[in-house]
């Protein structure tokens, strides 16, 4: 007995401790936003967004005190059993192409293929190079679009596979004492190795075009770490509606192609109306596609943008927060569905 209430005074202790911290990492961003000043923005439009983002911030913070038990649960068991998911996550890649001849490699032609194709269609064939000067990109049109097409592979490569973890390990997913939610992480830190490779070959292409590493390409470990995040919030959703719900998957495919289209990979978002800017924006991708860039041949820090920077943190951290809970109501389930 005493041993039970001293747990329960512990976990009391250890959930006013995550709660504080959240809140006070949420109330120093809000300090920060509120003190933050673009002598270039409007006024007006600059206090609309400090008041939008300030109120998010205190609904987070309700959120996340009312629901702490059900999304702090994800979290725990992933940090829990960080040396199986690097074990496993390493299996799968190797797994992947285990039989082949050429083994990985197959993993990396397709998208140099693909980077190759557009580069030949758009820039040679469409002279989108010049369309792209007009609109103030003074870049080698192949490096502006290796830049876009690497954080999108792996976004396009990790989602997929995120999504259909379950259903490829139905046979864990079935055993009581196995803990299911580092299934989708797996496929996913086995899709960030590929990613890896294509960013030391965005890199070599950056320095034949004579833009030489500094210390801003540095960040793209810090945009690849958002972009891990946001595949892997959306991954816990998808993954568990799709067990009950297989059309997911053709869905998913279906929304990737539009979505290739919907960020500015192949285009520049200057080219649109300010209208149109602020609508794209809404997509998160453009936020990092425009980070992948910045950190290889310009001249800024990730904050530069700096409510860019607040609208995807928040999004992300909401989309990981819904992927928990529903992952959590839903695989009590999986076990009867498969």
């Amino acid at each position: 007995m005493k041993k039970l209430m001293k747990a329960k005074r512990s976990y009391s202790l250890s959930k006013k401790k995550g709660i504080g911290l959240f809140c006070l990492a949420a109330f120093l961003i809000g300090l920060i936003i509120v003190l933050h000043e673009n002598p270039l923005a409007n006024a007006q439009s600059e206090l609309t967004k400090k008041i939008v983002i300030c109120v998010v911030l205190l609904a987070a913070c309700a959120a996340f005190t009312l629901l702490y038990d059900k999304l702090t649960v994800l979290p725990v068991e992933l940090y829990q059993n960080r040396r199986l998911i690097w074990k496993l996550s390493k299996n799968d890649f190797k797994k992947r192409y285990a039989g082949s001849y050429l083994g990985a490699l197959w993993a990396m032609a397709q998208p140099v293929v693909t980077v190759v194709m557009y580069w030949i269609v758009f820039d040679k064939v469409f002279q989108t190079r010049s369309q792209m000067v007009a609109s103030g990109v003074d870049v080698p049109y192949v490096l502006y679009l290796t830049a876009g097409l690497v954080p999108w592979f792996y976004f396009s490569e990790a989602l997929p596979q995120g999504t259909t973890a379950l259903l490829e390990y139905s046979y864990l997913v079935k055993k009581v004492v196995f803990k299911i939610s580092i299934l989708p992480i797996i496929k996913i830190i086995a899709a960030t190795f590929i990613h890896a490779f294509f960013v030391g070959v965005l890199i070599i292409v950056a320095i034949c075009y004579g833009y030489m590493p500094t210390v801003y390409t540095l960040q793209i470990v810090y945009y690849s770490f958002c972009l891990f995040v946001l595949v892997l919030g959306i991954s816990y959703s998808t993954c568990a509606i799709v067990v009950f719900f297989r059309d997911l998957q053709q869905i998913i495919n279906i929304a990737l192609q539009i979505g290739m289209w919907a960020t500015p990979i192949l285009w520049d978002l200057n080219m649109l109306t300010p209208f149109m800017q602020v609508l794209f924006k809404l997509n998160p991708l453009v936020y990092i596609v425009n980070g992948y860039r910045t950190s290889i041949y310009g001249q800024e820090w990730f904050w530069a943008d700096f409510f860019s920077m607040m609208y995807f943190w928040i999004f992300t951290v909401v989309v990981f927060g819904i992927g928990a809970l529903i992952f959590k109501r839903l695989k009590v389930h999986f076990a009867d569905i498969m």
